[in-house]
């Protein structure tokens, strides 16, 4: 996940050059002033960037949250990619899923405010529906290429969608509970995938 950047109006700041920094200093806008309240010119002169240097970063506002979501995208797949052949799928899936949702501690607090953001703000579902198309294909590439099938079947299609159901489930909860486990709440809840559908004792 992206790193932590403060925001500064400071003339002569060195401008933002990632995309991590940028989504973590508009991030920071959006919680202290509101996402419908913050413009795109706000989060460029935060960043000591134009406007228009903005865009060649993120193609409007609601990509802000989701940060460098294509590299975290060829992360996923790579680290996919390089699971052993013999281990089981559900395996490989709790693997990808607890190692896609890591960070470093340091950065809970501005991915606290990023997922919530992202789950719980109306302007932007429409968005993160597409940011999610991206990572169950993902996950559905995988499948498929375990069960000689297509990712466009109807199973890794279907696996796609109970993995993405399982880390929203965990963020939901781990946004209302200050003192959950992340890593805990994704295990737990892709357990199913292995166990079946019983509920926990």
């Amino acid at each position: 996940m992206a790193r932590s950047a403060k925001p500064s109006n400071r003339v002569g700041r060195r401008p933002s050059t990632t995309l991590g920094e940028l989504s973590d200093i508009g991030i920071e806008l959006f919680s202290s002033k509101g996402f419908e309240e913050t413009s795109v010119d706000d989060i460029a002169d935060a960043a000591g960037i134009a406007r228009r240097t903005f865009f060649r970063y993120f193609p409007s506002k609601n990509a802000v949250p989701w940060g460098d979501f294509d590299s975290q995208l060829a992360a996923l797949r790579a680290h996919l990619d390089d699971l052993p052949e013999n281990i089981g799928l559900a395996d490989g899936l709790r693997s990808a899923l607890v190692q896609f949702n890591s960070f470093p501690e340091e950065e809970a607090a501005v991915h606290r405010q990023r997922m919530s953001l992202i789950l719980g703000n109306p302007a932007l579902q429409s968005y993160s529906m597409v940011m999610y198309e991206g990572w169950r294909a993902v996950i559905a590439e995988y499948v498929a290429a375990r069960t000689a099938s297509d990712p466009t079947d109807h199973f890794p299609r279907t696996v796609g969608w109970m993995v993405l159901g399982v880390a929203i489930s965990a963020y939901e909860q781990w946004l209302t509970e200050d003192r959950s486990n992340l890593a805990e709440l994704l295990t737990a809840g892709i357990a199913p995938l292995q166990s079946g559908l019983n509920p926990p004792p």
